[in-house]
């Protein structure tokens, strides 16, 4: 019998910050513990991430994995419509896009999903 998987957005297995350098974004991505690292490392791949910011044509996306820190870090190439002084748009710097990483879903199953957090931030203490 295969087991029924639950879609759930990353912000409730990670969080996140973004960072620039003229028109590179770079975001991080902080799994709350092993296990919830193990199913980014999985299912948050190159593709799936140059996929969900296709709307701003991304010229390469790279992933860095820091499995140590339960942690990784996407390099997005020219996604800043030139940097901050060519770009027009109302983000110029990116700092929004962590954000927008965080509402990516996953797959996870019910018994992990029951255990993840509703509302950011509000991680479960541990056993």
């Amino acid at each position: 019998m295969t087991q029924t998987l639950l879609a759930v957005p990353l912000y409730r297995l990670a969080h996140g910050r973004s960072g620039d350098k003229g028109d590179i974004s770079n975001l991080s991505l902080i799994a709350w513990d092993a296990e919830c690292y193990d199913v980014l490392a999985e299912q948050v791949t190159e593709s799936r991430v140059a996929q969900w910011f296709a709307y701003r044509h991304p010229k390469r996306v790279t992933r860095y994995a820091l499995p140590t820190l339960n942690a990784m870090n996407f390099v997005l190439e020219g996604v800043l419509d030139g940097g901050v002084n060519d770009a027009l748009n109302l983000d110029t710097h990116g700092k929004s896009l962590s954000f927008r990483l965080l509402d990516m879903t996953v797959e996870v199953s019910p018994e992990l999903a029951s255990r993840l957090p509703d509302i950011p931030g509000d991680r479960p203490a541990a056993a």
